[in-house]
């Protein structure tokens, strides 16, 4: 079956204000040092695995006025990279309305709160976990990451990622360590893709690979196709999806499409909004199965990222109605594949991470990566075609 073939193409400083940090069941602490965060491009997003337990809310008042993560930077201690995490995360709010674009610029006395998650295990320790490592020289490593395997430490998941695998694997192999940039609990990590998302992923193990590859991922350099399943057939078969993600308002742990595509302030057709970041999806279908409106239609689909936002690809795909197969946020399962996905045990969704290119950091060497369909996948598309054994 030629599922594949057509695959692959191609002033003075502020002065501090008040803080008050107080425990959700009423106790005061002293703030803690912030540990500095990777600023991650979302990738498809890792789960945030967030947890209430131990969770703390900082809240006092902008000092001078001025851009909004440098200000809350001054006034609570913590960096600016952590600073720019939460906001994106949405646990930042300002008179009590959650806002989450870094730049905005904020006069001083507005009152502001910081919803601070669950305290995780200082350092990921080394856990001998199979890897199934795709290139790999003393900068950075490449994974070939399966389904169901967390990418970094966080509440919830406190170990049993690839982050504790990598960790061992280094220290093993070559008595080498991972980038330091990304902080104690996700050393090395420069993006991310989901626990229930298979495929390619890049880790660096020097810091000079760490900034390289982040400059990369902004500037949207970086190379990244996913293959999905996805119920009926988009038409038209190939098109580019845009919006504005931002975390959902009703539902912390999912993402929503809140908007049209933020374009440059003037520009005609121009929309901000204070929530939200842009998202462009290049989507092309290579395959169908079962007829067009038929309730057991569905599409093998690349997506090219132009973006990482957190869940993006779920996101724009169920934003015109065809949500990943096995999606247990953004979609149902279409009556018609129900007894089929409940018969393969399929659970996840159907998307995986089959290339990844990107310029090397320090050799300046072009690299590309491919990935075939994990089996779990390559099932589900045999029995969707009828040529299951």
């Amino acid at each position: 079956m030629p599922i594949l073939g057509a695959m692959m193409e191609q002033g003075a400083p502020a002065t501090q204000a008040p803080i008050a940090l107080s425990r959700k069941d009423g106790g005061f602490v002293a703030p803690e040092d912030g540990v500095e965060d990777a600023e991650l491009p979302d990738g498809d997003g890792e789960d945030d695995g967030i947890d209430a337990d131990g969770a703390q809310t900082i809240s006092g008042l902008i000092g001078s006025g001025g851009r909004l993560d440098k200000e809350l930077a001054q006034a609570c201690g913590l960096s600016r990279a952590r600073v720019q995490a939460l906001l994106a995360e949405g646990r930042i709010s300002l008179g009590g309305k959650i806002t989450t674009q870094s730049s905005l610029k904020v006069p001083a006395g507005t009152a502001f709160a910081i919803d601070m998650p669950a305290t995780v295990p200082l350092a990921a320790i080394a856990q001998d976990i199979p890897l199934t490592i795709v290139y790999e020289d003393e900068h950075l490593v490449v994974v070939d990451k399966p389904a169901g395997l967390v990418v970094h430490p966080a509440a919830g998941n406190p170990d049993g990622t690839l982050v504790n695998a990598l960790l061992h694997h280094c220290a093993v192999n070559d008595g080498g360590h991972l980038s330091g940039i990304g902080g104690v609990a996700r050393p090395g990590i420069v993006h991310r893709i989901d626990k229930d998302t298979s495929g390619l992923l890049v880790v660096a193990k020097s810091d000079v690979a760490h900034e390289g590859l982040a400059r990369q991922f902004a500037d949207h350099s970086i190379e990244r196709a996913y293959l999905a399943i996805v119920a009926g057939q988009p038409l038209p078969a190939e098109a580019t999806l845009r919006g504005v993600i931002a975390r959902s308002s009703a539902d912390r742990k999912k993402m929503a499409l809140i908007g049209p595509e933020i374009r440059p302030e003037g520009e005609r057709g121009a929309h901000r909004t204070e929530r939200g970041k842009h998202a462009v999806t290049h989507y092309r279908v290579l395959q169908r199965f079962g007829a067009l409106a038929a309730s057991d239609s569905a599409a093998l689909v690349e997506c090219r990222l132009e973006t990482g936002r957190t869940h993006q690809v779920r996101v724009h795909m169920a934003s015109i109605g065809h949500a990943l197969l096995g999606d247990p946020v953004y979609g149902r399962t279409p009556k018609g594949l129900r007894t089929l996905l409940a018969d393969l045990g399929f659970a996840r969704q159907a998307l995986h991470a089959a290339v990844l290119g990107f310029i090397h950091p320090v050799s300046a060497e072009a690299l590309r990566f491919e990935s075939a369909l994990p089996g779990d996948m390559r099932e589900l598309l045999a029995h969707l075609a009828g040529e299951a054994g």
